[in-house]
């Protein structure tokens, strides 16, 4: 008796052979250049697959889409983690964390951050997938970061400011180059958080 094939829909999807580090960073490297090039809404997997030199299924194999490449690329690419932070007082580990920024990489990618975030308001499954990959993970090891400063002492646990600590930055990041036609780097930002950051949290 032949067998029936399963529908389309409900085939498992065939997941990873898994590309080498060096080609995967090749590959978010061209995603976010082109990206930079074409904007979000003219981005298309058949141009990543041109430019990468990479096929559509190979593609699909590796990433749900376009939204779900685009986040995985950005985390790639982003100029400062959380990980191994941790010198013993909150404003040293923000200190620590503005330190890793690359003022050039910054004002490459200030054209790219404004076009996104003027996307995530017309592509509902671009937010989706940043908060998914990028956002949600960062403030996971944001928060922790916050709770260590109330464990020592350094922040009281009821302060108010401490729930908006990532808006400020992150308002800080968008409010430069929109007040001052400025990337916010690593100096503005070192001084953004003693005057904003540090005196709105009592330190």
């Amino acid at each position: 008796m032949a067998s029936v094939a399963a529908p389309q829909g409900d085939a498992p999807r065939e997941r990873r052979t898994r590309l080498s580090p060096e080609r995967e960073s090749e590959l978010y490297a061209a995603v976010l250049d082109l990206l930079r090039e074409v904007g979000y809404e003219s981005l298309t997997m058949d141009g990543i697959a041109a430019r990468t030199r990479c096929s559509k299924a190979t593609l699909y194999r590796q990433w749900t889409g376009k939204p779900e490449l685009v986040a995985q690329a950005l985390r790639h690419e982003k100029p400062a983690t959380l990980d191994g932070i941790d010198t013993g007082s909150l404003r040293g580990d923000l200190h620590a964390l503005v330190a890793q920024i690359d003022d050039r990489q910054v004002e490459k990618d200030t054209a790219l951050m404004r076009a996104l975030i003027h996307a995530v308001h017309t592509h509902p499954e671009l937010l989706q997938a940043l908060r998914d990959v990028l956002i949600d993970p960062e403030l996971t090891g944001f928060n922790a970061l916050l709770a260590r400063a109330v464990e020592r002492g350094e922040i009281a646990a009821d302060r108010p400011a401490t729930a908006y600590v990532s808006h400020m930055l992150i308002g800080a990041l968008v409010a430069r180059p929109l007040l001052e036609d400025k990337p916010a780097d690593a100096v503005f930002l070192r001084n953004y958080i003693d005057a904003v950051v540090v005196p709105a949290l009592g330190l």
